[in-house]
């Protein structure tokens, strides 16, 4: 398997992707550490550029004790003065000294207290809270669905999903690019900047718990490795997976995939079915959406349903597919005249803009 995912890869693919897909500023991001180096050492510049200043200006501070102004007084000063706490055993007494302390030292004693500040937040108040925050969105994900790759297929999914009637709380969209996330979270999901092929990530978002997974990472190789990652850690989650070349639809499929989806074969059916009919297409791509007048839902049967034709379904809808021990029967099969208790059942129902505009279908 690892051989034939390496032929997915084109000869001239670029190598910066080691460990998933990453933008490239990730290359060049400062880590924690370099970050409060940066920080402190700002901080240090500038208060030796206080000390500096008091230093040459030291003719205009008197000392209370002893009459004399040292170096080592400049820096304690310095120090009291940045921290605004201020004993008053040294103190500016000439107008051009208190003029510095006002126009400059003030300034620079601001700017220090901001960087300490946002120091800690990061540090110690931002990174506690996003911890605390998603632990607790963590105990909570349950029977929830997985969006691995935010996308163009991705995000359509996401929005579909949510259309749908499913509440965005339990919607988990894991992807690599900020601004793809960023535009996630503006749908109220949960969101995650992480490389969908590692365990961690895929633990960190209760993969085993989940109702399904959706995969659409933009490169079949990528997606394939995903849904074998996904099937490793979670043998009995239904997963959903894109890719776009046909010789690629059997490696999902050994890969563990439960839906093998091709958008370019779809494609290809809404032009054929356009080629046909005037109105084929319109209904393919109505039956897709739940935007639409009419759309296809698959369930199990109901204990009420057992015995009945698959035209005369409790929901009203028409009835066009009975999945039965892993084999597909046509409702014009005799088998589809008697449902049995755990079939599957494909059918058309009305949606709610059916409803609301009629159906014309």
């Amino acid at each position: 398997m690892a051989k034939q995912l390496d032929t997915l890869l084109p000869k001239d693919a670029p190598k910066q992707r080691k460990s998933g897909f990453r933008p490239l500023r990730r290359a060049v991001r400062i880590p924690v550490w370099g970050d409060l180096g940066i920080r402190l050492g700002l901080a240090l510049l500038l208060i030796s550029i206080v000390v500096m200043i008091h230093w040459f200006d030291r003719g205009g501070l008197v000392d209370s004790v002893d009459g004399e102004v040292s170096f080592l007084d400049i820096v304690y000063f310095t120090m009291i003065s940045i921290t605004t706490t201020g004993f008053g055993d040294i103190a500016p007494v000439t107008d051009r000294a208190r003029l510095v302390e006002a126009v400059i030292v003030t300034p620079i004693r601001f700017a220090v207290f901001f960087i300490f500040v946002g120091t800690a937040y990061n540090f110690i108040i931002k990174r506690s809270w996003e911890k605390w925050r998603m632990n607790r969105i963590q105990e909570k994900l349950s029977n929830h669905v997985i969006v691995l790759g935010f996308g163009v297929s991705g995000s359509e999914s996401v929005a579909e999903l949510i259309e749908r009637g499913m509440e965005p709380s339990n919607i988990v969209v894991v992807d690599p690019s900020e601004d793809r996330l960023v535009e996630a979270e503006k749908l109220g999901v949960n969101v995650m900047n992480a490389d969908a092929t590692r365990d961690q990530t895929l633990n960190a978002v209760q993969v085993g718990t989940a109702q399904s997974v959706l995969v659409s990472a933009g490169r079949d190789d990528t997606s394939i490795l995903i849904v074998l990652t996904v099937r490793h850690l979670a043998p009995k989650v239904p997963i959903s997976v894109v890719v776009r070349a046909d010789d690629n639809e059997l490696l999902a499929r050994q890969a563990g995939a439960d839906n093998v989806i091709n958008p370019v074969r779809f494609t290809g059916l809404l032009l054929a079915g356009s080629a046909r009919g005037a109105h084929i297409s319109d209904y393919l791509a109505d039956l897709a959406s739940v935007t639409g007048r009419v759309q296809l839902v698959e369930r199990v049967v109901t204990e009420e349903e057992c015995g009945c034709s698959i035209e005369q379904l409790s929901t009203g809808g028409r009835g066009l597919r009975v999945y039965r021990d892993g084999r597909a029967i046509g409702f014009w099969e005799d088998e589809c005249q008697t449902l049995q208790a755990g079939d599957v059942v494909v059918e058309i129902v009305p949606s709610m803009n059916g409803e609301t505009k009629g159906d014309g279908h």
